[in-house]
């Protein structure tokens, strides 16, 4: 009976072994890389065969490889894992009797995977960045703070884990564990330990985990969105792998008008605009962040040529991949995911409500958003400006998202952000060119957005806002600010 004296080793799913013939070399082949292995004893062949059709100890690899090959095998053995190891190549697992009940399977090469072992007299807990969700039909233990994932076979390892959501001892463990042997729980503790998965619950009710300052001070979604939309901590695929490519159809690259109320905007005279503008320095150096408004209010004039210089379509091209269009602003891949929606408070020639800016017609069309649903709108804005005052316009960013999942994986809501930013600086900057007071949100409610303009919430929602309005003839200090009105 194997109670899980030891880490059971094997290779990952998704290595294959190619021996060529009469090339004397050992292929391990991955979807991201390969690593060439030379010459070809019979230890080594036994060895990586092994591995990759069964777990089994380091001690029963010893003997086959003392079989095959006498103490040289042994040899080869113990310098053949340390380099799987540092390849992301080889998973650990604990078992019970023939069962499997956790596999750490390397994410990344290195994969990070420490030596360390719990210490029966502290208390251990799940750290708060772990989390759990299905993979091929089993339960995965993920972490932005690890390179490795642990697949759950058992319900008794999931058991264990839930406990660990609490402090623990491992004699603890022992009584609330009664089906694990001792050496099992031990082994189940260290392998999470070593995955920077568990970490130590101290005496003064802090972890260790959380004494680390910069850790202390990242919020669990935070860091999971920069590690899974960044390379370095997960083995997803990146990048414009365009994965529904023949299975879904992207979408077009205009929105359909949403409604037969059409409100055409301005549309100025560039050339006039470029010969009298100020100087990019110049603007760039005046923008501020102006939360009051003056009154008369902004014209509906000045909101046309405002979103006809900052956001229009330009042109569009057609490629073998679907239409792409150029705007005033750059965007990832040239997507352009981004949709304009107006909540009207006050504008000279605009009637108060919620509207949809078509960015090729440069035009409006007027939704039937409900007035309740408009001032909402209104008002959060105004909270997250920290005054009382609504803004004149609210810009609300929203984004079709699946036009930039369709192409792009992993970073595709990252992308979006960017474009979010980068689509804000260039109406902060219009807005400065203009004389238009302009601040850019941090925040805003996506189901209300979703609610008022009746789109699908996981199709398009709203991703950043934008206020928006006439400069008053004095702007107060606090009003003109790139910090909250409560830091001021």
């Amino acid at each position: 009976m194997n109670s899980g004296s030891d880490f059971k080793l094997s290779l990952k799913k998704d290595v294959a072994l190619i021996e060529p013939s009469g090339g004397g070399v050992m292929i391990l082949q991955t979807a991201t890389h390969r690593v060439t292995l030379k010459p070809v004893t019979a230890s080594l062949r036994v060895i990586l065969t092994t591995l990759a059709t069964e777990a089994t100890t380091t001690e029963q690899l010893e003997q086959l490889a003392q079989a095959a090959d006498g103490q040289p095998g042994r040899a080869g053995l113990h310098k053949l894992l340390p380099q799987l190891f540092t390849r992301g190549l080889l998973c650990r697992s604990v078992w019970l009797d023939d069962q499997p009940l956790a596999t750490a399977a390397p994410l990344t090469a290195p994969n990070g995977f420490q030596t360390g072992e719990v210490a029966p007299d502290r208390l251990y807990i799940l750290s708060r960045f772990v989390y759990g969700h299905t993979v091929t039909g089993q339960l995965a233990l993920e972490s932005p703070r690890s390179q490795t994932q642990v697949i759950l076979h058992h319900p008794l390892a999931a058991a264990m884990v839930a406990i660990l959501a609490q402090p623990q001892r491992s004699d603890e463990l022992v009584v609330k564990m009664p089906n694990l042997p001792v050496n099992v729980i031990k082994l189940l503790l260290n392998l999470l330990l070593n995955v920077n998965m568990l970490t130590e619950f101290q005496e003064n009710g802090v972890t260790r985990e959380d004494e680390n300052l910069a850790l202390a001070q990242w919020e669990f979604h935070d860091l999971l969105f920069h590690s899974r939309s960044r390379r370095g901590r997960h083995a997803h695929p990146g990048g414009n792998t365009m994965r529904f490519k023949g299975q879904i159809e992207p979408l077009p690259v205009l929105k359909p008008d949403m409604s037969a109320q059409v409100i055409p905007l301005y549309q100025p005279n560039l050339d006039s605009i470029i010969a009298a503008d100020a100087p990019f320095t110049q603007v760039l150096e005046a923008r501020r962040s102006i939360r009051a408004y003056g009154d008369p209010p902004l014209t509906v004039e000045q909101l046309g040529e405002f979103l006809y210089r900052s956001a229009r379509v330009r042109s569009i091209v057609q490629t073998e991949l679907g239409a792409l269009s150029s705007r005033p602003y750059p965007s990832g891949g040239a997507m352009y995911e981004l949709e304009l929606y107006l909540a009207v408070d006050r504008c000279v020639g605009l009637d108060r409500g919620l509207y949809h800016y078509q960015p090729q017609a440069h035009q409006l069309h007027k939704l039937a958003a409900k007035e309740n649903d408009v001032e909402t709108l209104l008002q959060d804005a105004a909270r997250s400006m920290i005054q009382p005052v609504r803004p004149q316009v609210l810009v609300i960013m929203a984004a079709r998202f699946q036009r930039v999942a369709w192409k792009y994986e992993t970073l595709a809501y990252a992308m979006i952000l960017k474009n979010v930013g980068v689509l804000q600086q260039t109406m902060n900057l219009m807005a400065t060119a203009m004389g238009l007071a302009a601040c850019a949100l941090g925040n805003g409610d996506s189901d209300l957005f979703a609610r008022a303009a009746g789109t699908d919430y996981y199709a398009e929602t709203s991703v950043g806002e934008l206020a928006l309005g006439s400069v008053p003839d004095s702007v107060p200090d606090w009003a003109a600010m790139d910090v909250d009105k409560s830091e001021s």
